[in-house]
């Protein structure tokens, strides 16, 4: 089979520097992707280099770089908390960010782009396992239907561009993600890492009981971040999305499933935390599950590997390594 994507090709990875996007680039170098002795290039702006959210800094970097592949993976992101208190900032941010590199990327000749989405664009109680047509099949959850709200558009504008103008444009859909490189603060992280610093600092404090939101009793499913940089690649080489039924996006997932309780407990026994866990039932719990069902990648010869004892290990290991340099 040949592969859609070559050594020589210009990558542009935005978003470079968050967990995603640095996974991604290692991923592709490990690979052998964007070789400058091939004549290739992985290009990685930061926020001062490029500003996503100005679309004429945008239109001009593509311009003088002239990549030929684009991983769009920067996106204002955060947790039920973070969702509920800044809505405007979570619709306006993405469709900004989303806008300006879709049209730009485009608008000047990129071969192949790549739009990472989130499990959150699927319908609050949608049918389990959760297949790619069930997109807008139902209203969304609450708590983060801003943020879906922005990722759907993205999905759609790839589409879209796609169907009218044959742009070579796809989404891919991941699960709960964590990993290297997470987001640790208080006021926006996501449930996993923020209950890795929640039980790290109750052990640094002494506290004999940590409080949780919500009941605990939903379920979800986790995605190592360096499994997704895996399909993010293996789909850019491989995946067409089918001409006849209207559907760009894939779905990315594991097996790796389990209630928030559950992982509660399995992150205070790994960190060794002799204290009480309980639950501010006051607190919201999205979602119910949010099973991903990955027939699709998985007929293409895609699975994640990463199991998530391990998965939590490396991650309870890079929170205590590199804690000056995280957001916490």
């Amino acid at each position: 089979m040949k592969l859609k994507i070559s050594s020589n090709d210009k990558f542009f990875i935005a978003g470079a520097k968050g967990m995603v996007g640095s996974a991604v680039c290692k991923a592709l170098q490990e690979k052998g992707y964007g070789d400058i002795n091939q004549g290739g290039n992985l290009l990685t702006p930061n926020k001062k280099e490029l500003n996503l959210l100005d679309k004429n800094s945008v239109e001009k970097w593509f311009i003088k770089n002239k990549p030929s592949i684009t991983i769009l993976a920067a996106a204002k992101v955060g947790g039920i908390g973070a969702n509920q208190s800044l809505p405007a900032d979570f619709l306006l941010e993405n469709i900004k960010i989303q806008n300006n590199v879709i049209e730009s990327a485009w608008k000047n000749g990129v071969r192949r782009f790549l739009f990472l989405g989130s499990s959150c664009i699927y319908p609050k109680f949608a049918k389990q396992p959760i297949k790619e047509e069930d997109l807008l099949n139902g209203s969304l959850e609450p708590t983060n239907e801003y943020y879906a709200l922005a990722k759907i558009t993205g999905i759609k504008l790839c589409q879209s561009l796609r169907e009218q103008y044959g742009f070579d444009a796809f989404s891919l859909m991941p699960s709960n993600l964590y990993g290297k490189n997470d987001n640790y603060d208080k006021n926006s992280s996501h449930v996993l890492p923020a209950l890795i610093r929640k039980f790290s600092e109750a052990i640094e404090n002494n506290n004999d009981s940590v409080t949780c939101w919500g009941t605990g009793k939903p379920l979800r499913e986790f995605l190592h971040v360096d499994d997704l940089a895996q399909a993010c690649i293996f789909a850019l080489e491989r995946w067409d999305p089918p001409k006849d039924k209207g559907i760009s996006h894939i779905n990315v997932g594991s097996q790796n499933e389990l209630t928030i309780k559950d992982l509660a407990y399995k992150i205070s026994e790994k960190l060794n935390y002799q204290g009480k866990i309980l639950w501010d039932n006051s607190k919201p719990d999205g979602t119910p599950r949010k099973k991903l069902d990955t027939k699709k990648m998985n007929q293409l010869g895609w699975r994640a590997k990463i199991n998530l004892d391990k998965g939590i290990e490396e991650a309870i290991n890079d929170f205590r390594n590199n804690k000056s340099n995280l957001r916490i």
